[in-house]
């Protein structure tokens, strides 16, 4: 945990288990939103963990799962973060 709190890419060096445990994604995530790449696929599909991921770098959305790059409220809290965001967004979202 520590070492994610320094710096959230450790995400990507942590064991299966700890890319596993919630407590660690969101410390990671909300450290540098983009180690939402780096969590377990379940975290990924959680919406508390992607939107805050996406509130810290909003092109995390690139690594969130299909439905929430269709939710409303979290691309527009990616969008708000880097207009960039808007490419991952659902076809739906962008038109």
């Amino acid at each position: 945990l520590e070492a994610v709190l320094s710096c959230g890419f450790e995400l990507a060096n942590a064991s299966e288990e700890l890319r596993d445990d919630k407590e660690i994604v969101m410390a990671a995530v909300q450290q540098h939103g983009l180690a939402l790449e780096y969590a377990h696929e379940r975290w990924r599909s959680d919406r508390e963990v992607v939107l805050a991921a996406v509130q810290r770098n909003g092109k995390a959305l690139q690594f969130a799962t299909k439905w929430h790059r269709n939710d409303r409220d979290v691309v527009l809290a990616a969008v708000k973060r880097s207009g960039l965001a808007l490419i991952w967004a659902s076809k739906e979202l962008q038109a």
